[in-house]
This record gives C-alpha cells, structure tokens and sequence, in this order.
C-alpha cells in the first residue's frame, strides 16, 4: 500500500485483511491516547480492568486469566500497588496467597475508561444500522469460525504427518 491507495496485485482477501488490521492498530492507538491521562500502562490496565469485575482475585488466578506468568504479573501488580490503584490483602485461607483488590482511585480510572471505551465505540460504529451492525456481526463471527476450523484442519494434518514420520 502506497499513500492510502492498494497495490494492483493485492488480492481482494488482502485488502479487506490490511483494512481489518489498520482499524485494529487505528482503534488501539486511539484508545492508548485517550488513556494515557491514567497513568497506568496498557498491560497494567487491562489487569486493572479484571481486577474490578473480579474482586479479591488471586495473583495465580490473575495470571491465568492474562495467560501470562506469575511472576510477570507480579511485576505489574507491584507497579499498581505503588500507585494506589490496587491493594494486596492477605488470604484468610492461606496467607501464602494474596487477594488483589481494587482500591476507590483504580476505581476511578475504571470508570472512566468505561466511559472512553464507550464513546471510541460509538464514534467508531456512528452511522451503522442496527441491520448493518448485525451483518458485520455475522460477518466477523464467520471469518472467526473459518479461522478456526483451519486451525483444527491444520493441527491435525500436520499431527498426521508426525506420526506418519514417527512410524517409519
């Protein structure tokens, strides 16, 4: 792609791809700006965000939910703590575990992201009919299901192909 215009030989997949992937960078750029007034980092938000619909999570818990290590999380919660945003409380359970909780400053930042994420929604979807809303629902949902039997399909061929080469 040059000045905005696509290459003759991209094929129409293509295009609709690099239209899909410019939105998804344009809307996380977007976002970023509009919270950067937080001063809590993209990552850190997002643990923010499920700390509050998940109060008195665990560290491990958290973890899995962001599918990163422990120790990563560990990292940003530290960062967090410092800031006031979040809180650590002893499990009365087993004090080798801490419940993470959202304290009424990261409470805010939550509140307010809410509200920047609705306002990014609605400015980006501005225009759409509740008709063309739903078609581009399906749409999605379809390129999903598609992306996703292919990996099925590919995974298993190539499960085929190990255990072909296994057996000789």
């Amino acid at each position: 792609m040059k000045d905005g215009k696509y290459s003759e030989d991209m094929t129409p997949a293509m295009r609709l791809l690099n239209k899909y992937m410019r939105i998804a960078k344009f809307h996380r750029v977007i976002l970023e700006r509009r919270l950067s007034f937080t001063g809590v980092y993209r990552s850190q938000h997002k643990i923010l965000m499920v700390i509050s619909h998940n109060p008195n999570i665990s560290q491990k818990e958290l973890a899995d939910m962001n599918e990163v290590s422990t120790a990563t999380i560990a990292v940003s919660l530290k960062k967090m703590e410092k800031g006031g945003y979040i809180k650590r409380l002893v499990d009365e359970r087993d004090n080798r575990y801490n419940q993470i909780c959202i304290t009424d400053k990261g409470r805010q930042i939550v509140e307010k992201s809410h509200q920047i994420f609705r306002e990014v929604e609605e400015a980006m979807f501005s225009g759409f009919s509740e008709e063309e809303s739903r078609r581009l629902e399906e749409d999605l949902d379809r390129i999903y299901r598609n992306l996703t039997e292919y990996e099925v399909r590919t995974t298993n061929q190539r499960q085929k192909r190990t255990a072909e080469s296994e057996e000789m």
